[in-house]
């Protein structure tokens, strides 16, 4: 350890250690711009110059590494005098503008130059001025006269992003931060460089001229969007979401969020929103009031469970619902005798789940799974389903850690990996296998001699309707390297829903296949959010009643419900989530509900109360929370699995890809800004080569595809990246009918 001593306070920091960090640990502040905890060095502002004694100039704390002894003054007259003229130099060409800046009352600018700053200045020359830059309908940089050339931007996609998508041309006064030519911003986390501009020079897009600071009440809450669980504070006016931006967590998101999470609340109002209860009368929909609504659910039920059965009816339920909401329903299902509940909506093989002995987790914490040295990664969309995690993996991968990844596309992660086999999905559970016998292997090798290893199963291992070997071949190999076995949900309370066991009776398949007099859907669009697509929304039209409990409504839901009810996204009410690492979280709704909608957890309340069930009389969701509580079961990820044989082979076409970032869910799915990315595009169907040749077709055709009972016109694309026998097709909301991933597909001629 150094000895330092700062303004008169002595302190012991780290060999290597900045003077800035020293005088961050002592709570001395010393202005900045460029410096960032998170980013490199840059030293470029020269704002943080400070007098260090023997020093014969001002340095700047950033970049000075402390030696032993070293005697440091941040508010002595030289270094005041250093501040104070960076300052002015910065001041320069910045415009005065403050008054119709949208960083007015958050602008880092703004507030130093107050303690730094002259009252006129020196300067009478004219201004420069910078166009204006296209960097995508996210980030507006229409203002680039302001910037300072701080650079952050610059170094957080190329660091933390991991491709650099912004940099500085030019030299001197003809210096600019810009994207390249005729490029938008595309990173799945591109909206931090808005927290990270300290000017008004990058700034939200949509949030662009919509509310002043001081104008915005801030909540704290937590995304419904991944199994992060990151933490978020949500800024409101007059009773709406005005702006998302990260609230800092070391140990889940650090100090970002991505795009998903920063632009989805667009979603919370879009025109497809239910505000009232609708019933279907005569093929025409009415809008009627809660008891009215709360009525025809009890009598339909009632008349169905009395002519067909308990077992006529099934609920299908969003894991992305609060852990109150997942309790409410099982206690509302049990009491009324229904047995077939299911969250998990993509599932095709159930004899995982089936011969868990506990909840599937990450198997380790967050941090800790960054802190491995070696992790095996199976059949995941790494950046479209965990864009954050992907992150935090990308800063260990470039710290020394082995990153092997087994998946059916070669996915631009922009980090180091020591090995990314591509292979045809079943060919994933043979190849896993091998590796658990073949020691010399050299995935094996770098799991086995590692001191802290993980072997992760993503979304489309998940989603395999042979997911069953794959999972009992990644057991068998964790066991033999010493490796910790997790899952990687898919949904925001994914684990919470294991937690509480939700999953009984018939699988959303198994309902899908033999279809049930009546379904309650909780926060599910079927046609979108279960593997059966088309399937399942057929399934649906044959039972004699279906009940939505959503936010939204749609054509689909329109067409298969006979009632709609209103229930509030996670914005407008309270509620847990447990997350990847099984951290329950809880949060307090930040706006009132729009229209007539409830929270979900009342409206399974009030329900209780109607059918005369005993133990509904809960006053708040803390209530449902403490009595849910104690009804979880424990994490664990072993299974009692035999290493049985591949049911599936090569040479059997498979749909591939995993579900579209911004597809994800329904709020998502209608936010505007995220819709009009790249991301949300429709790509084309990738295909190997040679497997459009042995099915006669060629690059650029428009042919249809088909799965189960949908199918759908797409265009192809050759692509020899891509194992045979594979369509890469993500799940968009255009190509719903073809269901969900890993299914068999068929390409024919228009």
């Amino acid at each position: 350890m150094l000895q330092i001593e700062i303004d008169g306070k002595q302190i012991a920091v780290e060999q290597g250690a900045t003077v800035i960090e020293a005088a961050h640990k002592l709570g001395t502040y010393i202005p900045h711009f460029c410096y960032h905890k998170k980013l490199s060095i840059a030293a470029n502002c020269r704002m943080c110059l400070v007098e260090v004694e023997k020093a014969p100039k001002p340095l700047p704390a950033c970049a000075t590494p402390v030696t032993d002894g070293m005697v440091v003054h941040t508010h002595s007259p030289k270094a005041k005098e250093a501040q104070q003229g960076v300052m002015e130099f910065l001041l320069i060409n910045h415009p005065l503008d403050c008054p119709i800046c949208d960083q007015g009352g958050e602008c880092q600018l703004q507030d130093l130059s107050v303690g730094y700053g002259k009252t006129a200045s020196r300067y009478t020359e004219e201004k420069r001025s910078v166009t204006p830059k296209d960097m995508g309908p996210l980030v507006s940089a229409a203002e680039m006269s302001r910037c300072i050339h701080c650079t952050r931007c610059v170094r957080f996609t190329e660091e933390i992003a991991g491709m650099q998508e912004i940099a500085m041309a030019n030299r001197g006064e003809f210096s600019e931060i810009m994207p390249f030519v005729d490029k938008a911003v595309e990173s799945e986390l591109s909206g931090n460089v808005i927290d990270l501009c300290p000017v008004g020079a990058l700034t939200s897009k949509p949030f662009r001229y919509d509310a002043r600071s001081w104008e915005l009440s801030r909540r704290k809450t937590v995304s419904p969007h991944d199994a992060l669980g990151s933490n978020l504070i949500v800024q409101t006016k007059e009773h709406t979401v005005r702006r998302v931006l990260p609230l800092e967590n070391e140990a889940v998101n650090e100090c970002w969020i991505a795009d998903r999470d920063r632009f989805a609340y667009e979603g919370l109002y879009h025109e497809s929103r239910l505000k009232t209860p609708k019933i279907k009368h005569d093929g025409q929909w009415h809008e009627v009031d809660w008891p009215t609504a709360l009525d025809y659910v009890k009598k339909t039920l009632e008349c169905i469970q009395k002519s067909d059965g308990q077992d006529a009816v099934g609920i299908w339920a969003n894991p992305a619902n609060t852990l109150e909401e997942l309790y409410l329903t099982q206690k509302l299902a049990r009491g009324l005798g229904i047995r077939h509940l299911s969250g998990r909506l993509r599932e095709q093989d159930t004899r995982v789940s089936a011969a868990l002995q506990g909840a599937a987790w990450l198997g380790q914490s967050i941090e800790d799974l960054a802190a491995n040295e070696a992790v095996l990664i199976i059949g995941a969309t790494l950046r479209q389903e965990q864009p954050l995690l992907t992150a935090r993996l990308r800063r260990a991968a470039k710290n020394g850690m082995a990153l092997s990844i087994v998946a059916a596309q070669k996915e631009t992660l922009h980090m180091p990996l020591d090995a990314q086999e591509v292979l045809h999905p079943n060919d994933w559970a043979g190849f896993v296998a091998g590796l658990a016998e073949a020691e010399s292997s050299y995935i094996t090798g770098a799991l086995s001699q590692a001191a802290r290893a993980a072997v992760l199963l993503g979304a489309e291992a998940q989603n395999h309707p042979d997911y069953a070997a794959i999972y009992a071949a990644a057991q068998n190999l964790a066991e033999r390297t010493g490796a910790t076995l997790g899952i990687l949900p898919q949904a925001a309370n994914s684990v919470g829903a294991e937690r509480l066991a939700f999953d009984s009776g018939d699988s959303i398949a198994q309902m899908t296949a033999s279809p049930k007099q009546a379904v309650w859907l909780m926060n599910v669009e079927p046609d979108i959010d279960t593997a059966g697509g088309r399937a399942a929304v057929e399934a649906l039209k044959q039972a004699q009643s279906v009940m939505a409990f959503s936010a939204y409504e749609s054509d689909v839901l329109r067409e298969v419900c006979d009632i709609l009810l209103p229930v509030a996204p996670s914005a407008e009410t309270s509620g847990s989530f447990i997350n990847m690492e099984g951290r329950l979280q809880s949060f307090h709704g930040v706006v009132r509900g729009l229209g007539e909608s409830r929270p979900l957890w009342k409206v399974l309340r009030v329900l209780g109360n109607v059918f005369g069930l005993d133990g509904f009389d809960f006053d708040n969701s803390e209530s449902v929370l403490k009595e849910a509580v104690p009804r979880l079961i424990d994490m664990d990820n072993r299974a009692a699995l035999s290493a049985s044989a591949a049911r599936y082979t090569a040479a059997q076409l498979v749909r591939t890809g995993g579900t579209a970032i911004y597809s994800s869910d329904a709020q998502v799915r209608r936010s505007a800004p995220l819709q009009a990315t790249v991301q949300a595009a429709v790509p084309a169907a990738r295909v190997h080569s040679r497997t459009l040749a042995a099915l006669g077709f060629s690059d650029g055709q428009t042919v249809l595809a088909k799965s189960g009972a949908g199918a759908v016109s797409v265009v192809l694309a050759a692509d020899d990246g891509l194992p045979e026998n594979v369509v890469h097709l993500p799940l968009y909301p255009a190509l719903a009918d073809l269901g969900g991933m890993m299914n068999a597909i068929e390409l024919a001629g228009v």
